[in-house]
């Protein structure tokens, strides 16, 4: 049987930081689900269309990835995909202390296990609301975001500006 994670997120935009735990979370596992979370109460800078077409081009020479989207409990779309594993990645100790608690309560229902990455020491400082706040200032985010994100993030964001005058 296939060792497979959902690494759950919204994704607004894909980070290094996130980059660098999907890339050795493969070492782990034979095929990763990256799942784009929809909460209509959350206020995104880019659409989910834009945030799933992100992870398509970054992983796009990667078979091992998936890229979908879903509703409601993380655990409920890991039992819909058959997956006995949730991928998370850690930057410092408050993320531990968040995601210990709804790792805990995510074993408590269904079993899952969720398996915590450390951030690679460069990327433990980047997150994607830090990248936000980068773009929304007109910086240059290309340290920050895979290759491929970098110019679309700045045209996106320029043309929602435009339409905003």
């Amino acid at each position: 049987m296939k060792r497979k994670a959902v690494f759950p997120g919204s994704f607004d935009p894909i980070t290094l930081g996130h980059y660098d735990i999907i890339e050795r979370g493969l070492t782990l596992f034979d095929e990763i689900i990256l799942a784009i979370g929809v909460n209509s109460d959350k206020k995104y800078m880019f659409s989910l269309e834009q945030r799933k077409q992100f992870l398509e081009d970054t992983f796009k020479d990667e078979p091992r990835i998936k890229v979908m989207t879903y509703k409601g409990l993380t655990i409920d779309f890991c039992k819909e995909q058959e997956s006995e594993f949730i991928l998370r990645g850690l930057r410092n100790p408050g993320d531990f202390e968040f995601e210990k608690a709804i790792a805990h309560t995510n074993r408590k229902l269904s079993g899952i296990e969720t398996v915590f990455l450390l951030t690679s020491s460069g990327k433990s400082y980047i997150s994607s609301s830090i990248v936000r706040d980068v773009i929304r200032n007109g910086g240059d985010c290309s340290g920050l975001v895979p290759d491929v994100v970098e110019p679309c993030a700045n045209k996106i964001w320029k043309e929602i500006q435009a339409k905003r005058k």
